[in-house]
């Protein structure tokens, strides 16, 4: 299942400005095998697509989005941005649409595997009817 994840971020904070190390044995719920960032403008949407294996973990690097995501159990809508300091877990199977609500939005993306066009599925009704079947 999908879900806004509930760790929060460690922040250190001093008077010239933060740092937020990520630990990839504590922090993220699975080994990453790449990282990526998408930049985005408000009211654009990206995603619309699924993934067969690939779990990926999304967070807000600067300002904010809302991923509607669909699983065979759970319809939904998030909101994630970068004052927050958690994340989203994205399963397989689970189809996302993340709209930018704000200019210059950048998101980074881990996965637990590496780049696989054969991975996606891009085709909302071909989705439907695969977790219809699960």
């Amino acid at each position: 299942m999908s879900l806004l994840y509930k760790k929060n971020f460690k922040i250190y904070k001093k008077k010239s400005g933060y740092l937020i190390p990520f630990s990839f044995k504590k922090d993220i719920p699975f080994k990453p095998k790449r990282i990526f960032l998408v930049y985005g403008n408000r009211n654009y949407i990206r995603a619309k697509h699924a993934h067969y294996k690939c779990s990926q973990y999304i967070i807000a690097l600067s300002g904010k989005v809302e991923i509607s995501y669909q699983t065979k159990k759970n319809k939904s809508k998030v909101i994630i941005n970068s004052k927050i300091k958690k994340g989203f877990l994205s399963k397989p199977y689970t189809w996302l649409e993340i709209k930018f609500l704000t200019n210059n939005c950048i998101l980074m993306v881990f996965c637990d595997m590496e780049y696989k066009y054969s991975d996606y599925i891009v085709n909302y009704k071909k989705f439907l009817k695969l977790i219809k079947s699960r």
